[in-house]
């Protein structure tokens, strides 16, 4: 008879770099004879809409709840084609909110094992913890240190897979442009990294530029962003637009000057990303993703827009995305963060310090572009950053381990 793998999980982030190497690993390790999996999605913020799709593309994975059905599911334990369930399994928890995995585990009668990147909760309740690191398990009394091991960090396995495949091209310049996904980020995003491509280009000709496209995001509409006829912040951030070209099958935004950014539409675009010295990113989970990838990044965050940041944790975001009166309370709520002087890249509130640029304010084109022709034309530059972002990300090999624990509560 099957075991059942249950693995809870949410956003796109957690579905590519998260869920892809745990489900090889188990695939690898048990066939599809002895195990079923199954992927159980939570509502997320940051969802895409496509991570039923993602996962189910994932050979290992045998069927997917999608969030729309995953309260059904908490509540009641019902799903629409109502799913039979074998006497023996795992809840896994791999994104969203540990509490799930206490109800789904005793609702299904299974053993329970929690990815704990940052912190462990509900340590009474759930049989196993795999930690990406030694500081979860300080967190947690002494008496319940016997149900964790440190694995390490999942998102450096995806980095070890993109790394180890072949054809990797060399180019002079390759230059990154994460534009953001969501329209506050787009709307600044997309005019100020035209406006810095060109600068870039006008002093390293030979200079190349991509963005990868949100798999939420049609290419007509991200084209939109770069005409001030439909942005009117592109007056305010360089004041360049751009025009969609497909040429020889390829799709580029090629600005008044000439300048080709070649867009990126297949997900997760790790393969093209790596191939870049230096990446210009909004602020949020792409900052994760590049750590773990280990690409040099500068993080910019106009206010030009102040109430571009909505995904604030806890009542902050909540507020910040009240219907009527969100966009008020965003401004606000952003404004008192910003007066901080907070740090808002992953890598650098890992690291505790800066170890990666961030910008903030009514940024200026020449500001960004100067700053990175300075790390473009020092190699040395990003190759300190480089090896601050790899010692910051933690070893490969979790989802092996993950792997292993679970072999060892299901047999």
């Amino acid at each position: 008879m099957k075991t059942d793998i249950v693995i809870l999980s949410n956003g796109p982030g957690e579905i590519a770099t998260w869920v892809r190497p745990v489900v090889k690993q188990l695939g690898q390790r048990f066939g599809n004879t002895q195990i079923r999996i199954s992927v159980l999605l939570s509502p997320c913020p940051h969802s895409t809409g496509k991570e039923s799709a993602i996962a189910l593309s994932y050979p290992e994975v045998d069927r997917v709840l999608p969030p729309g059905d995953f309260f059904n599911f908490l509540l009641w334990g019902k799903t629409k084609n109502n799913w039979h369930w074998h006497p023996q399994g795992i809840v896994v928890f791999l994104g969203g909110d540990q509490f799930y995995t206490v109800v789904i585990s005793k609702r299904l009668g299974y053993s329970s094992l929690i990815y704990a990147e940052w912190d462990a909760r509900w340590y009474r309740y759930i049989n196993r913890f795999a930690a990406m690191s030694q500081k979860v398990i300080d967190k947690v009394p002494q008496s319940y240190h016997h149900k964790f091991s440190v694995v390490g960090d999942l998102m450096a396995d995806t980095v070890l897979e993109v790394e180890d495949k072949p054809g990797a091209i060399e180019s002079n310049v390759r230059v990154g442009l994460l534009v953001g996904s969501k329209p506050a980020k787009l709307a600044q995003g997309v005019p100020l990294c035209l406006a810095v491509a060109e600068l870039i280009q006008q002093q390293l000709p030979a200079a190349e530029f991509l963005i990868p496209v949100a798999p939420t995001l049609d290419l007509a509409t991200l084209g939109k962003y770069a005409n001030l006829q439909d942005n009117s912040l592109v007056s305010a951030l360089g004041n360049v637009e751009g025009e969609l070209i497909t040429l020889e099958g390829t799709t580029y935004i090629v600005t008044s000057r000439g300048v080709k950014i070649k867009l990126i539409t297949h997900y997760p675009a790790y393969q093209d990303l790596i191939e870049c010295q230096l990446c210009l990113t909004t602020v949020g989970a792409n900052t994760a993703e590049l750590a773990s990838l280990g690409i040099p990044m500068i993080v910019l965050l106009p206010t030009q827009q102040l109430d571009a940041m909505r995904s604030w944790d806890g009542v902050p975001g909540i507020l910040a995305n009240l219907p009527g009166v969100g966009t008020i309370l965003a401004k606000i709520i952003n404004w008192l963060v910003l007066k901080q002087g907070r740090l808002f890249a992953w890598p650098n509130i890992w690291a505790g310090s800066e170890i990666v640029p961030e910008l903030v304010g009514k940024l200026e084109p020449k500001e960004v572009a100067s700053l990175s022709l300075d790390y473009l034309v020092h190699p040395a530059k990003l190759q300190s950053m480089r090896d601050s972002l790899i010692a910051v990300r933690g070893k490969a090999g979790a989802a092996k381990q993950i792997a292993d624990i679970i072999n060892k509560e299901i047999t």
